[in-house]
């Protein structure tokens, strides 16, 4: 793989022996081929501060922040007075949990603007989800809040291993969706050149990585795969493309994946997280040279893991879902805001700050099979320790009489695509299921090519059970 400057020198995280020992090589050699390390000054002085440091600058900006939203934000207000708590009760972090939370049910029912803490002419730019499930959750951004998110995505991407001068490949969805223009305002903050190609068009996608040769490419892991494809159905070999990082987000994805589209490109693949309700991607993100989880940017946003069924603040290191208060957010500051997604919050290696492990999935994708919890990212992690399968694949939850049934739709790898190769690998992968998860699962091995492309956040669960019900 190609390598990147260290900021910092902290070991990767270490498997067996045998493979940290043939990982690590693989890292040095990446490592050494960008140049020299930034300078210490290239990070923000907050990346390295003590943890003390951090907790008077996140206690004097909560409180701010807490006044912000009590004072112009009615939905807010009312929420307080209900829950008997003032911005006043808050002396010190561990007050926070006296607040009631924010959820994306509140969002709509202050939609559009209800929940803006400023007057709709200092608004410069609003974004939305798609609201295919109800009505869309809007947000809005001040100029300094652009201005903050630039610089939160240009930390990010700088973490990731982007370097002034370099040519960045955005196929993020542009508009509505935070992704496309999240990215391209980082990147043009760091320095970097854009190529704002935007999600689809995967032909193309391939020709202008190959005809403008950029450094970095921003998207989902689910359609870099889609790419991957593309070059190989066009006879081209990735590894020989000048791509050296992708910066991925936007979805759940696991180490698996993680190894296939380093192996696959000869290229980093590094974790970003964020979402449109807190300020869109940027809230976290790992460093290259750790990749041991998001450091979670805490001098704009305040994290905790909570129980999602009592609420109950957890322990660091316990997996919970992940909630977060922004701190710096003008237009609209989210307090206590319950993002569905499960984590657990570790302590700072390559950076001062928390990290997060990587998402596992939400609590809302969660499925329960005849008792047993089972997320995506489960199934993915046993259909990718097989060769033979690729990773694209659905989950098809269906219900006869009283029982639910799974069965797990995945595409072949062209060189297991025979009828015998790939009834044997729907028996290891039903094996697997059962053994390592829990539950019996029906399991279809498609030829390559048959499932659905995703041209942004991929589809994994299609749940019919509420319409054989009917």
């Amino acid at each position: 793989m190609r390598v990147l400057a260290h900021c910092s020198p902290f070991t990767f995280p270490l498997f067996t022996f045998h493979a940290f020992a043939n990982r690590y090589s693989q890292e040095r050699e990446m490592m050494m081929r960008l140049g020299d390390p930034p300078l210490p000054g290239s990070l923000d002085p907050i990346e390295t501060a003590s943890r003390d440091e951090i907790a008077a600058l996140q206690t004097k900006r909560l409180k701010a922040t807490l006044s912000h939203a009590y004072e112009r934000v009615p939905a807010y207000r009312k929420k307080f007075e209900a829950a008997c708590v003032h911005p006043n009760d808050f002396k010190r972090l561990e007050d926070l949990r006296k607040f009631p939370f924010t959820s994306k049910a509140d969002l709509r029912e202050n939609y559009p603007f209800g929940l803006f803490a400023v007057a709709r002419e200092k608004i410069a730019r609003i974004h939305a989800s798609s609201g295919t499930t109800g009505k869309p959750t809007v947000v809005g951004y001040t100029k300094a809040d652009l201005e903050t998110w630039a610089a939160l995505m240009a930390r990010s991407m700088r973490a990731s291993g982007a370097r002034p001068g370099m040519l960045v490949h955005i196929a993020y969805g542009y508009g509505l969706f935070t992704g496309g223009l999240g990215a391209h305002g980082g990147a043009e903050k760091l320095g970097c050149g854009v190529v704002p190609m935007s999600g689809g068009m995967t032909e193309r996608q391939v020709q202008l990585i190959r005809d403008f040769r950029p450094d970095v490419i921003m998207v989902t892991p689910s359609y870099m795969l889609a790419i991957l494809d593309e070059f190989r159905r066009v006879g081209v070999d990735p590894r020989a493309s000048s791509l050296k990082i992708g910066v991925f987000g936007a979805e759940p994805w696991t180490n698996s994946m993680r190894t296939e589209i380093e192996e696959e490109f000869d290229m980093h693949a590094v974790d970003i997280y964020g979402l449109s309700e807190v300020m869109g991607p940027g809230v976290a993100n790992e460093c290259v040279e750790t990749k041991d989880g998001l450091h979670i940017w805490e001098d704009h946003f305040l994290p905790e893991v909570i129980d999602p069924s009592t609420g109950d603040v957890l322990p660091e290191g316990e997996k919970g879902e992940l909630v977060f208060t922004s701190l710096t957010k003008e237009a609209m500051p989210v307090i206590r805001y319950r993002t569905r997604d499960l984590t657990r919050l570790l302590p700072g290696t390559a950076r001062s700050m928390r990290r997060m492990e990587k998402i596992t999935g939400r609590s809302d994708d969660m499925m329960i099979l005849r008792g047993v919890n089972v997320f995506p990212t489960q199934v993915e992690e046993e259909l990718l320790k097989l060769d033979s399968l690729s990773a694209h694949y659905q989950i098809v939850l269906t219900r006869k009489g009283r029982l639910d049934e799974m069965e797990i739709l995945v595409e072949a790898r062209p060189h297991a695509a025979s009828d015998d190769e790939r009834t044997a690998a729907a028996r290891r992968l039903k094996q697997s299921v059962k053994s390592f998860i829990g539950v019996t699962a029906k399991v279809t091995v498609a030829a390559p090519g048959t499932i659905e492309r995703s041209l942004g956040k991929a589809k994994r669960v299609i749940d019919k059970r509420v319409a054989n019900s009917e």
